[in-house]
């Protein structure tokens, strides 16, 4: 019973840690590295607090296409956008919070290494946060679609549920 009991387990951990398809790398570049044509989806920005916030700018024609993991109504998409008015929409996006000192570029590779699209993300001051990358951000492939799942580290996490709740001062 305890054999059949913990194969039953490791074979629920193997089919969760595959669902996201395999991993993909990123690399920062330099904005001027950025060219073509793209999708460009907006994640977050959804209160005025939100700090899990992204930007990915996804490369139009390379047979790959980005569909993030969270409700439609967490993000945005833009279709057609050139490279430099896509760099300065995403940058101005992930922007918006007071505690947001800079943003990062980084490619996001396929397998062989082939660009396939950018992400955007805020770096924030340290002096607010932890880290001052907060976001955890996975890229799974499985055939020609790339999965993103973003959340926050678990440090920052734990953080922001530490924080004192308001209290409900109106009429109920």
């Amino acid at each position: 019973m305890i054999i059949r009991l913990c194969s039953i387990i490791a074979a629920v951990f193997v089919l969760c840690s595959c669902a996201g398809g395999a991993g993909l790398r990123t690399q920062v570049v330099q904005p001027q590295e950025v060219k073509g044509s793209f999708t460009l989806i907006l994640y977050g920005a959804r209160y005025s607090d939100d700090i899990q916030t992204l930007a990915i700018l996804d490369l139009e024609g390379d047979g790959y296409v980005f569909k993030v993991f969270a409700p439609d109504f967490d993000y945005k998409l833009k279709k057609g956008v050139p490279a430099k008015e896509v760099l300065a929409e995403a940058v101005q996006f992930v922007s918006f919070h007071r505690s947001f000192e800079r943003s990062r570029i980084s490619r996001i590779m396929d397998p062989q290494g082939g660009t396939i699209g950018y992400e955007v993300r805020p770096l924030y001051r340290i002096i607010d946060f932890p880290y001052s990358d907060v976001l955890d951000v996975h890229y799974g492939l499985a055939g020609g679609e790339v999965t993103v799942r973003i959340r926050l580290i678990p440090e920052v996490e734990f953080q922001r549920e530490e924080r004192p709740r308001p209290l409900f001062r109106g009429r109920r």
